[in-house]
């Protein structure tokens, strides 16, 4: 129990810490994870473990998928960018996708959402990459919660 304290503070401390980049690629990796353990699920033969693994992951990246299409909705009456419109497209269309492979227990939903979440954040992590490699040598990124100007799809 005491280790487990130990894990939860380091990723609580992880996350709070972090800047918007690597929470975009968490939330990603996220995603994916339970999609997989959910993927994994449609192969178990207790009926009750097969139910209860799929849809407790798949709820779980659908909550992710959420929270990203909502991070992406302007607060100040903005318009959204063209990234920004396609990026909340993607994540409804998947939202339904998983919905689908939720109630009728569709594996070829989820393995869809599963493949183009991951091209996703590969892309995104391709890109953050390509961005770090750039800046100058000694360049330090502020921390989370600065007021320092940070990553945003929204222009």
């Amino acid at each position: 129990m005491n280790i487990q304290r130990h894990v939860n503070a380091y990723k609580a401390a992880a996350v709070t810490t972090a800047t918007p980049t690597a929470l975009l690629l968490m939330l990603y990796d996220g995603a994916i994870k339970f999609l997989n353990i959910a993927d994994k699920a449609f192969d178990a033969t207790d009926p009750l473990e097969y139910n209860q693994t799929i849809h407790n992951n798949i709820v779980k990246a659908q909550a992710i998928l959420r929270e990203l299409r909502s991070a992406l909705m302007p607060h100040d009456g903005a318009e959204l960018t063209q990234l920004a419109s396609t990026l909340l497209s993607l994540y409804d269309y998947f939202d339904r996708r998983l919905q689908e492979a939720n109630v009728r227990k569709k594996r070829e939903a989820l393995k869809e959402v599963l493949t183009r979440l991951s091209e996703l954040r590969s892309a995104w992590g391709e890109s953050f990459s390509r961005q770090n490699a750039a800046k100058p040598a000694g360049y330090v990124s502020a921390p989370a919660g600065s007021t320092a100007p940070s990553l945003s799809v929204m222009g």
